[in-house]
């Protein structure tokens, strides 16, 4: 069934924050520290993103779900074939690691949430070679997105900003930030198509993701689905 099978999550690995089209980020209600990080981040800024999803047939309720279920969500995208190959465990409170144990890697944490809104501070690091390039790079990111209901399905605006966690990156890059800023919204734009589509399926057919989810045999994936979808068939 894996053909009609399309993945969803990871669109999480992603960005800074500012202003949003729909407003300023609640900066107020974050934590200090948090505060202090994403200010940071907007002090030396290198690049900027923002992207708008199509409507898709899915309700806001099972996106939620999903989005509050990382390790789910990856193991949903492993079977779905869908690459990079993630693998996703929560630090709590509201850290989780994303790993493609081939040199991309970080760690995600929810710095604001509320229905249809959420914030994340990313901290990223691409090993030397991994995607070409001739050195290591690491940034410092966060991402704001926004999801709502609308007439013709779930809609949403993600936007983003990214800050290389050296001046010697920035000054480096310079001569390619356009092509370094057309790859990043090419990947943003695969990675949020396939979270839209995911989880359009997820709500029709999340009973098919059970025995793949099975034969990995992680507990807690397995847990996060039954709390999720509850629990999966037998034959």
């Amino acid at each position: 069934m894996r053909g009609r099978v399309v993945p969803q999550f990871l669109g999480l690995l992603l960005l800074a924050s500012g202003l949003s089209a729909q407003g300023p980020l609640p900066l107020e209600a974050l934590a200090p520290q948090h505060r202090a990080a994403v200010q940071d981040i907007l002090s030396r800024l290198d690049f900027t993103f923002r992207i708008r999803t199509p409507p898709r047939k899915v309700r806001l309720a099972t996106v939620e779900k999903l989005y509050d279920r990382p390790r789910l969500c990856a193991a949903m995208w492993r079977y779905c074939q869908f690459v990079p190959t993630f693998y996703t465990f929560e630090v709590p409170p509201a850290t989780f690691t994303v790993d493609d144990l081939r040199g991309l890697h970080g760690t995600m944490t929810l710095i604001y949430k509320r229905p249809g809104y959420r914030i994340y501070i990313a901290d990223g690091r691409v090993e030397r070679g991994r995607m070409g390039n001739p050195m290591a790079v690491g940034a410092k990111m966060v991402t704001a997105y926004r999801y709502h209901e609308g007439p013709n399905g779930l809609e949403g605006e993600l936007q983003t900003w990214t800050a290389l966690d050296s001046a010697l990156l920035g000054f480096l890059s310079r001569p390619f930030r356009s092509y370094i800023q057309k790859r990043q919204e090419e990947f943003i734009a695969y990675i949020f198509f396939n979270i839209a589509q995911g989880s359009e399926f997820a709500e029709s057919h999340p009973q098919e993701f059970w025995e793949p989810l099975q034969r990995e045999s992680d507990p807690v994936a397995l847990a996060e689905f039954e709390a999720a979808f509850g629990r999966g068939r037998k034959r």
